[in-house]
């Protein structure tokens, strides 16, 4: 247990710098994997993901080395090489590496064994399997769709069209289309499912690989074509994780004054850019400074109705935010969530109610009702969002114990030490 830091009303002044990003982090990996050469990838996210991405990488025979710059900042080198098994690749709860990685190793040759965290031997897989079965690809799973699975890889893949159901998650997408330039005729992919989440996770996906050398396109709706070409490796600086600096924003939204997160992008994919205006509407005022993006409030919080249906993974923290507001929210078009590390809807209602709150859930939707809520555990279910979720419950409610927290190296190194950091200036 994690007794989280209670402020109360106590207004904030920090500055604050967050890791890079986790999402660019590991499709920066996948590409300098696959590019023609060696790629330097400048404050890289240090985290579970990003370190069982770079595991898989170098078990298939990817050179990784990680070095300091005169800055002191965190440098990985990346050097292509042909991929090639026996290999056995430890995915954790990791989506992307437990989704990226297998297209990637049906291009290697020889056997790659895929296992991770019991959790991701529930998390969704089977349409990435069978685009890849439908693509030639030996893979063994015992008809199960699922983890664990070994790929028997030829070395080569020839793409081609295939159409995919990624309505419980787009990274089914994205994992085809990252590695389509290594196949001989580049692949399309047709998404024909129901709607489909988290499409500015797919736009991060065609803009790095442009970013590479990739010929993409992207005019036509829920289609995407990568043409075969080599790619060029990068001297590239990964943005800072803006999905993870939602729980610090909400520092300055919960217990009033000013928090600024360093180094924000102007112009960015990532859906964590939608945390300035969602925050805006609850009260915030956002504006960009030379230092980066300062958020500054109040105290007093409003509700929100909106649909998360693309940003879903910012549901956490404006839930644990909205619980704390002077009126009613609605999160809508979330329910994909479900399928994540936990289901994060049930997660989110157990949790909050359990703290006196009351929540109500729909398949795709919580509704936030605010109340008085008093000391309690925050559990987690080794999510770390759901972690991060009871830290903001905390800055103002005492006694909240967040079972856990170590779940938070997911995606940030040293959460605990970050929020102890801004909390004290």
């Amino acid at each position: 247990m994690w007794r989280a830091p209670f402020r109360g009303n106590k207004p904030v002044a920090a500055t604050i710098t967050i890791p890079g990003s986790k999402s660019v982090t590991n499709r920066a990996l996948i590409l300098s994997a696959i590019a023609s050469t060696p790629s330097i990838l400048h404050r890289p996210l240090r985290s579970r993901d990003t370190e069982l991405m770079a595991q898989g990488l170098r078990a298939l025979g990817i050179g990784i080395i990680e070095s300091i710059d005169e800055k002191g900042d965190e440098i990985w080198s990346v050097t292509p090489a042909p991929l090639f098994g026996p290999a056995s690749i430890d995915v954790g709860n990791a989506g992307t590496v437990m989704r990226f990685l297998p297209p990637l190793a049906a291009l290697a040759r020889g056997l790659v064994n895929f296992d991770g965290d019991p959790r991701s031997h529930e998390r969704p897989l089977g349409p990435v399997l069978k685009a890849l079965e439908a693509l030639g690809v030996s893979i063994d799973h015992k008809n199960r769709f699922a983890l664990p699975l070994t790929i028997n890889g030829s070395g080569s893949l020839n793409g081609g069209v295939i159409e995919i159901d990624a309505s419980s998650s787009s990274q089914f997408v994205s994992a085809l289309l990252l590695v389509g330039p290594a196949m001989k005729n580049g692949i399309t992919v047709k998404h024909v499912g129901g709607t489909l989440p988290s499409q500015p996770h797919i736009d991060m996906t065609v803009a790095m690989l442009r970013q590479f050398g990739a010929e993409v396109d992207d005019s036509k709706p829920a289609e995407w074509s990568v043409k075969p070409g080599s790619l060029h490796g990068q001297d590239m600086v990964i943005e800072p994780d803006l999905s993870n600096a939602a729980p610090f924003m909400s520092v300055a939204l919960v217990c009033g004054g000013e928090v600024t997160i360093r180094d924000w992008p102007h112009s960015t994919t990532q859906p964590g850019d939608a945390l300035r205006e969602i925050f805006t509407q609850m009260g915030g005022e956002v504006n960009f400074t030379q230092e980066g993006l300062k958020i500054s409030g109040n105290g007093k919080i409003h509700g929100i109705d909106i649909d998360l249906h693309d940003v879903g993974e910012l549901t956490p923290s404006i839930a644990a935010v909205a619980a704390l507001a002077d009126s009613p929210s609605s999160l809508r078009g979330i329910g994909h969530l479900r399928l994540h590390e936990t289901d994060r809807l049930t997660a989110l209602r157990t949790e909050i109610n359990g703290l006196g709150g009351k929540v109500s859930e729909e398949e795709s939707a919580l509704h936030i009702y605010p109340t008085r809520l008093h000391s309690g555990t925050f559990h987690t279910y080794e999510d770390h969002r759901l972690a991060t979720a009871g830290a903001v419950i905390g800055l103002v409610i005492d006694g909240i114990e967040v079972e856990n927290i170590e779940t938070t190296r997911k995606t940030l190194p040293d959460f605990p030490g970050l929020w102890s950091e801004l909390l004290h200036g």
